[in-house]
C-alpha cells in the first residue's frame, strides 16, 4: 500500500512548498479562513499546480490580471478563452468555470426566497442570478401573485448578441398556466446599452395592450445590464 509521504522541499525558492505557511494559499485558507485569501489565492487553490516557470499563485495572478482582476469579467470567459493563457490547460479551465457556476447557482437558490416587488430595483436584484455576465440576449418574465410577490422567473427566449425574438402568445401562455396575477418583462443588453431600441418600445406596447385585454397587467419592462438597468415604468413609458 502506498503511503502519503510528506513533500520534500525544493531548492527552488519559487516553489510554493518552500514558502512560509502564511503565504501558502491552502494553509492560509485553513489557518486564517477563506476571507483572508485574495481572489488570486483562491484561484490558485483551484488551479492546484503551476508550471516549470511559474507557481499556481503566479498563474492565478496572471489569469486575474487578464480580466482586470474582475471576477464578473472572468465569469464571461469560456474554456477556449482560458486556455489561451500560458499554463492553463483544459482541466484547470474546467475547474475554474465549474466553481464559478456553483457560485452562480448558490446565488440563484438564495434569490428564490419570495420577494415582494415594490419598484424597479427589486426586479433588477431578483434577475441578477439569471442575467449577470450573459454575452447574448435573453427575454424573461417575472410572474407575480396578487400580493406582488414573485412566484417564478421564467425564460421565454434566447437570442444572439444583438437581439432575441419574443412570442407574445408564449408570454401570456406561461403567465396563465402559472395563474399569475401580473407580469414584469425583463431582457438584457450584453452591450451595456441602457437606452431601449425602437423594437424594445414596440414590443413593450404590444405586450402591455395584450395584457389589458386578458386582465393580466404588465407592471414594467426592465432592460438589464451588468452595471445597471432601465425601467420603462420609471421613465414614464408605461
Amino acid at each position: 500500500m502506498r503511503r502519503n509521504m510528506p513533500r520534500k522541499k525544493s531548492d527552488n525558492p519559487k516553489v510554493i512548498i518552500n514558502w512560509h505557511d502564511d503565504d501558502k494559499p491552502r494553509e492560509k485558507f485553513m489557518n486564517k479562513g477563506r476571507a483572508a485569501c485574495s481572489d488570486s489565492e483562491l484561484m490558485a487553490i483551484l488551479i492546484r499546480s503551476g508550471t516549470t516557470e511559474m507557481t499556481a499563485v503566479d498563474l492565478a495572478r496572471e489569469l486575474m490580471a487578464s480580466v482586470g482582476n474582475n471576477i464578473n469579467e472572468l465569469a464571461k470567459l469560456n474554456v477556449r478563452d482560458l486556455t489561451k493563457i500560458k499554463g492553463m490547460g483544459e482541466a484547470k479551465a474546467l475547474t475554474i468555470l465549474a466553481a464559478l457556476e456553483l457560485g452562480r447557482r448558490r446565488s440563484d437558490i438564495v434569490s428564490k426566497k419570495k420577494n415582494k416587488i415594490i419598484g424597479s430595483k427589486p426586479v433588477y436584484e431578483a434577475m441578477r442570478p439569471y442575467l449577470m455576465d450573459k454575452t447574448h440576449e435573453e427575454f424573461w418574465i417575472l410572474l407575480l401573485n396578487r400580493g406582488n410577490y414573485v412566484m417564478r422567473a421564467i425564460q421565454v427566449s434566447v437570442g444572439g448578441i444583438s437581439g432575441t425574438a419574443t412570442d407574445i402568445k408564449m408570454v401570456f401562455k406561461i403567465a396563465l398556466d402559472h395563474m399569475a396575477s401580473s407580469v414584469i418583462l425583463v431582457h438584457n443588453h450584453p452591450s451595456g446599452q441602457l437606452i431601449p431600441s425602437l423594437a424594445d418600445k414596440v414590443l413593450t406596447e404590444q405586450i402591455t395592450k395584450a395584457g389589458r385585454l386578458l386582465d393580466l397587467p404588465v407592471q414594467d419592462h426592465i432592460i438589464f445590464t451588468n452595471d445597471g438597468y432601465y425601467s420603462f415604468k420609471d421613465s414614464g413609458e408605461m
